[in-house]
């Protein structure tokens, strides 16, 4: 199989082959969807910096996460429902991320379980998403899941305690069927098609900041809280004992025209960037907008959308080629930049743009 050649490319082709459900599941978000358009319009309102002379025929794209070196700033994001765009789900994502060199996030709502995911890539870096579910012992049941297959953090989901008006899934009736199988929801008793709404209600609307250390404590791994856009809850965070915090919208997709990831990105920066780590996500779709995130101070960039596009217009070639796609443009942008260190990018690479 011919693989498309740009991440445009991928997306147009995955619309192509998915079914309208799915597709509008996939990359639709809340209300009017004004904040889904802005996550990526948002990288182009900044400007890049470029310095000139610099001897750039080596770059080195590494950054620092929960303390160790990692080959790369990107993260596969936790989405759910894999298998809804290729038969190996999970599976091959895991797979591919392993062979991009690239930190895989597996949802709680994935439609593989945590052992099958975790023996998909052994030698993978891997962490965990976590959806407080009311029913507490199933997300016990996960977490303890994860500690015991090698799943090194727990990225605990803020941002869901109700679902968002998600106005394409009413529209096209998208229901789960009861013949895919997502082991959590199944953990919960629920053995029925289900809509996002019923999904919606299996999560605790009651989750509140000591949860944080609980988790922490239950699992003996470091958490990152998933959905912060302000200052003052990414403080709650340091102060609750999170290992860091992923700036996140949820892609669009809970309430419609909060801020970008870029655009919250700096104040929680300033706020803890010294004292845990900051990841952000939303609307990344080139390494012009990863450089741009980490010169912002983020430690790295989750991406999500791009990596559902290339497992649906080719599987775990499709992902994995999605993935190095971006490692590439990422590369090649830190040459241009004149700045051929990822850990050296600061706010003196990027401006305004005036075109913004």
């Amino acid at each position: 199989m011919e693989l498309p050649a740009t991440l445009a490319d991928f997306e147009r082709a995955a619309a192509e082959r998915l079914d309208k459900g799915p597709l509008g599941y996939y990359a639709g978000g809340a209300g009017d969807e004004i904040t889904l358009r802005d996550n990526e319009e948002a990288w182009r309102r900044i400007a890049i910096r470029p310095r000139v002379m610099v001897d750039v025929s080596v770059v080195d794209p590494r950054t620092t996460l929960l303390g160790r070196s990692r080959s790369s700033p990107v993260i596969v994001a936790p989405t759910a429902f894999h298998r809804l765009a290729d038969a190996d789900g999970e599976l091959a994502t895991a797979r591919a991320a392993a062979s991009a060199g690239t930190l895989f996030c597996l949802s709680s709502l994935a439609t593989t379980g945590v052992a099958e995911a975790a023996a998909a890539a052994p030698d993978s870096e891997r962490w965990f998403q976590l959806y407080v579910f009311r029913d507490r012992a199933v997300s016990d049941a996960m977490v303890a899941a994860a500690r015991e297959n090698g799943f090194e953090a727990i990225v605990l989901t803020v941002d869901l305690p109700v679902l968002g008006i998600r106005e394409r899934d009413v529209r096209s009736g998208f229901v789960i069927a009861e013949t895919t199988a997502i082991p959590s929801v199944r953990a919960a008793k629920y053995e029925k098609a289900l809509s996002m709404l019923e999904v919606g209600e299996l999560i605790d609307p009651t989750l509140t900041w000591p949860d944080v250390e609980r988790f922490a404590d239950q699992s003996g791994l470091p958490v990152l809280v998933k959905g912060v856009l302000t200052a003052e809850d990414a403080r709650l965070a340091a102060e609750h004992g999170a290992a860091g915090v992923v700036v996140s919208n949820h892609g669009g997709r809970q309430l419609d025209t909060v801020l970008s990831g870029a655009d919250a990105l700096p104040a929680v920066v300033d706020e803890v960037g010294g004292e845990i780590d900051v990841i952000v996500d939303g609307g990344i779709r080139r390494g012009t907008d990863v450089l741009k995130a980490l010169a912002l101070g983020a430690r790295a960039v989750m991406v999500g959308r791009p990596i559902l596009w290339g497992l649906a217009a080719g599987g775990q070639a499709g992902a994995q080629k999605v993935l190095e796609l971006l490692l590439a443009e990422f590369d090649n942008a830190l040459a241009l930049a004149g700045v051929p260190a990822a850990a050296a990018l600061d706010r003196a690479s990027v401006q305004r743009a005036p075109w913004a």
